[in-house]
């Protein structure tokens, strides 16, 4: 009789094993499927950007998106010249058209304001939009400064390329 209460024993032991290695392995399994998932949403951004780098380069053409047009509204033109200058030094764009007075109709404080500016187009890379418009906030005069991105569909792929050469990549 103990030789069965034995083999009982035994059985219930290696039946517990058995449930104990997989769980182990489905864990694993979920550790290792968690872990992939993470990884690939991390390097997403990266890959992203390298495919489409390979992609333009073989093919020859252009990624929407990579480079982008800024709209900034100055009060008048030494203030435009001022930051345009400082934009430059930074290499932060590749070109900036200051052009000549614009009229501009806008709502203040609950009343429509009348008012002449300067307006600003800033070329740069998309990457940098974020750096530019932070940029701006802090020397601009105006409390609240306009400074909209739009992305560039599409171009010249010579001056695209000159905006990528004239505007170092971080």
């Amino acid at each position: 009789m103990t030789f069965v209460a034995g083999s009982k024993m035994d059985f219930l032991s290696l039946r517990y094993h058995k449930q104990s290695l997989a769980q182990t392995l489905c864990r694993l399994g979920l550790f290792v499927i968690c872990m992939g998932m993470v990884l690939t949403m991390s390097m997403y951004p990266m890959l992203r950007f390298l495919g489409g780098k390979l992609h333009s380069s073989f093919t020859g053409s252009y990624l929407p998106g990579h480079h982008s047009v800024l709209l900034i509204n100055c009060p008048n033109e030494q203030a435009a010249k001022d930051i345009g200058r400082a934009i430059m030094e930074r290499r932060m764009a590749a070109c900036i058209n200051i052009l000549p007075r614009t009229s501009t109709m806008y709502y203040w404080k609950g009343e429509i304001q009348d008012a002449t500016e300067i307006l600003m187009l800033v070329k740069t890379r998309t990457s940098k939009t974020q750096r530019l418009i932070d940029y701006v906030k802090s020397v601009h005069p105006y409390e609240t400064p306009e400074v909209l991105s739009f992305p560039v569909e599409d171009g010249s792929l010579p001056y695209l390329k000159w905006v990528d050469e004239a505007v170092p990549d971080d």
